[in-house]
């Protein structure tokens, strides 16, 4: 209900979001087939965070439904402030191997992403929660 007045008022893209990451694949579905029947999915954007290491799942079944856009964060950075102990949105590197597996191109270097993301955690003394990061950079 939302999103369409949202929409209606001229909104260009409704990002449906699950910001404290206990979402689950079915889930994810339900709520595009919701607000899909009121708003052209080629409207719509998902945004998952990690919390219960879902995210990723959630955004392969969301693709699976025609969203074309999603957000992510470098290693996984980020966080929830009104979710105790939420994670960041989904990793990019993470999104990018996925894509890349699907044969879908995003035109992003994952090797230079997977170093970014390595660099900035180091630099800011954060954990890196990109599962393709930590892969990549340990050899």
């Amino acid at each position: 209900e939302v999103s369409k007045i949202l929409f209606d008022m001229g909104c260009y893209e409704i990002s449906l979001g699950d910001t404290v990451g206990v979402g689950t694949p079915l889930k994810a579905k339900r709520m595009l087939e919701a607000v899909n029947q009121h708003i052209p999915m080629n409207k719509l954007a998902a945004h998952f965070h990690d919390t219960y290491g879902q995210a990723l799942a959630n955004l392969y079944a969301v693709l699976e439904e025609g969203i074309a856009v999603i957000d992510s964060s470098v290693a996984g950075l980020g966080g929830c402030p009104y979710a105790k102990g939420a994670a960041g949105n989904v990793a990019s590197e993470d999104v990018v191997y996925l894509l890349n597996g699907l044969g879908i191109k995003s035109g992003i270097n994952l090797e230079k992403l997977a170093v970014t993301g390595d660099w900035i955690t180091r630099t800011i003394n954060r954990p890196n929660r990109s599962k393709v990061g930590i892969a990549m950079m340990a050899g």
